[in-house]
């Protein structure tokens, strides 16, 4: 199948053509004659199969070829969850619109919101925000939807996940007419939050359903190694990034200062590492995302800040230092390697404190996950045993505390009986006794 199958206009295949993209996904296939023919959509897709494109094509061809419903208002909105995702789709989306005159914005926060008014003045038909500071521009009332002909959510779950629940119900609000079109995307549609998001936003959708979110990735190659502790960690780090197949790595921490830390420690090792993490300005983490896609520096070490959005097929390997608290974001942030079609190796570090994770991520995966070693490196941590389930008390489904014996009670010592006296007379003298009988012989 060839993009001319879906209906595409030949001015975006020859863009498409330029960046040497030929043929359709399975996403593409079927997410862009939907959408074409002005059907809501609630698709579920995985990591790296080009949902991007799926949306950005119709939107793309929409405002190409029909007639704007409103003049000073933008025609699409994209709203994505993060700084980084939102810049992808912007990059992406400019390198469709090249050599026409539309007109494309992003309102990130941690930018200057006076120099985003300027811009949203000059009418731009696309705009790609982030949830939180596109709520400031509409209750500003620097930006109108009441002429929105196409809403798209990206990575819808993640959205909510991130607590930008309200900001998506005053956008639906805004752009509430009988016209509008809209396009939900997530990475599971087996969400309770995005199934009742989806009712709120979506007319009569068509679904496309193409991948679970817990489907293994055929082109990722997945190790587990154990580590006893921090030190361990820091050596199995070493030992996998100076090996000679890696290119451009990714590495996944939990905190921020790992992130430093970790970077002074591969930097002080003659590898070339930046940190990435979300108290950076937007301008520093443009600057850093900008340069890594250069490939100015090997080796990018990020929060999962970074695990959705990022679309470079130079990452060989994925490593995560930290196992994620949510098996759904393990599958994320493996899919930065192994994508459009090239192969990828995602490496996890497991210690005591990942355990929970990990059996998360394995029940969530299905799969067994078997752990490797490396020879010189291999620890002595074996994994956590299951603790034992709590009984249930069957008639009101409380966990049922162990009873606890009750503590002996120590004897009271008895006390001494007093001797019987002899009770005295009113005279005071000792009663008379009786004589014993004497005995009969």
């Amino acid at each position: 199948m060839h993009f001319t199958d879906l209906g595409i206009d030949t001015r975006l295949e020859t863009q498409l053509a330029h960046q040497g993209i030929t043929q359709p996904t399975d996403i593409q296939a079927h997410a862009v004659p939907t959408a074409l023919a002005g059907h809501d959509i609630f698709a579920q897709s995985k990591t790296g199969s080009g949902k991007t494109l799926a949306f950005l094509l119709p939107a793309v061809q929409r405002v190409m070829k029909q007639k704007a419903l409103s003049k000073r208002d933008p025609r699409v909105l994209i709203v994505a969850p993060t700084r980084e995702l939102a810049t992808q789709v912007f990059t992406q989306l400019r390198l469709l619109i090249a050599g026409t005159n539309i007109k494309a914005v992003k309102i990130l926060g941690g930018e200057n919101f006076n120099d985003q008014i300027k811009a949203l003045r000059n009418d731009p038909h696309f705009v790609i925000a982030t949830p939180g500071r596109l709520a400031d521009h509409l209750t500003q009332r620097s930006l109108q939807l009441s002429g929105l002909e196409l809403l798209i959510f990206d990575e819808a779950d993640r959205i909510l996940d991130l607590g930008f629940t309200e900001q998506l119900k005053m956008i639906n609000e805004l752009a509430n007419h009988r016209l509008r079109q809209t396009l939900l995307f997530s990475a599971t549609l087996d969400h309770a939050q995005v199934d009742a998001l989806s009712r709120n936003l979506l007319k009569k959708p068509k679904q496309i359903l193409l991948s679970a979110a817990n489907e293994q990735h055929s082109d990722i190659k997945q190790s587990l190694y154990l580590a006893d502790h921090l030190d361990h960690k820091e050596a199995l780090l070493e030992h996998f990034v100076k090996q000679e197949e890696v290119g451009q790595c990714i590495i996944f921490t939990a905190t921020r200062s790992d992130t430093a830390r970790l970077s002074e420690l591969l930097n002080s090792k003659g590898l070339k590492a930046q940190a990435l993490a979300g108290d950076l300005t937007q301008s520093k983490r443009l600057e850093i995302m900008d340069a890594f896609s250069r490939e100015n520096f090997k080796v990018l070490i990020t929060t999962d800040v970074a695990s959705r959005g990022l679309d470079l097929l130079s990452v060989t390997h994925v490593i995560n230092f930290d196992l994620p608290k949510h098996a759904e974001e393990y599958v994320h942030r493996i899919g930065r390697t192994g994508r459009a079609g090239f192969k990828g190796t995602a490496i996890s570090l497991v210690g005591p404190k990942d355990w929970p994770s990990y059996k998360a991520i394995k029940s969530f995966l299905n799969d067994e996950l078997a752990f490797h070693t490396v020879e010189g490196l291999t620890g002595k941590f074996k994994g956590l045993r299951d603790k034992k389930p709590q009984v249930l008390n069957k008639v009101n489904d409380k966990v049922k505390p162990k009873a606890k014996a009750a503590p002996k009670r120590k004897a009271k010592p008895k006390k001494p009986q007093a001797p019987i006296k002899a009770p005295l007379n009113i005279d005071g003298d000792a009663p008379m006794r009786r004589r014993k009988k004497p005995e009969q012989e």
